[in-house]
């Protein structure tokens, strides 16, 4: 991935200082985030899939019928979660060290869906010393476009070699 010239990303190798003080792999720290992800209560409902990379991340749930709103259609916030999330783990994969966090999100519904699979795509589009500008479209099964985001994370203060599923994929390594 070819970010702004004012970023500056080891891509290569990670430091985990908080954790094991020795070099990790990106693959690592990717997986690391992925397996985090898994473990977070609210996915037990929606049963994503995720996938990271060097500044992107892709998400994709089943469409359900408990996501409708009244009118038979799904929720905006299934959509905004989606994007959201997505946004959030395009940032964090450039963040070896500590988890980011969403200051503003900002988005668009632009289709209605009501069947079949939702896949959000984040990728970072500028990064500097203190926060990553991402942003995220989300596409039904037919690769239609139903909504976009774009947002702003900083990095917080919570170690991700301290949170449940990053530090237990990584005491594998």
């Amino acid at each position: 991935m070819a970010l702004p010239k004012d970023s500056h990303q080891t891509s290569v190798i990670h430091k985990a200082r908080a954790f094991t003080g020795t070099p990790m792999s990106s693959e690592t720290h990717y997986r690391a985030l992925e397996a985090m992800y898994q473990l977070a209560p609210n996915n037990e409902y929606y049963k994503p899939s995720l996938t990271i990379n060097e500044g992107t991340a892709e998400i994709s749930i089943d469409v359900k019928p408990n996501f409708f709103h009244t009118a038979g259609g799904v929720h905006g916030s299934v959509y905004f979660k989606l994007l959201d999330d997505a946004a959030f783990f395009a940032a964090n994969s450039l963040e070896p060290e500590v988890f980011v966090l969403t200051t503003s999100f900002t988005t668009y519904i632009t289709r209605p869906i009501n069947s079949g699979i939702m896949i959000a795509k984040g990728k970072v589009v500028n990064k500097n010393r203190t926060q990553w500008i991402v942003e995220s479209i989300v596409y039904d099964g037919e690769n239609r476009e139903i909504g976009r985001g774009n947002g702003i994370f900083v990095r917080s203060k919570n170690a991700l070699a301290e949170i449940p599923g990053y530090k237990d994929y990584i005491a594998q390594y």
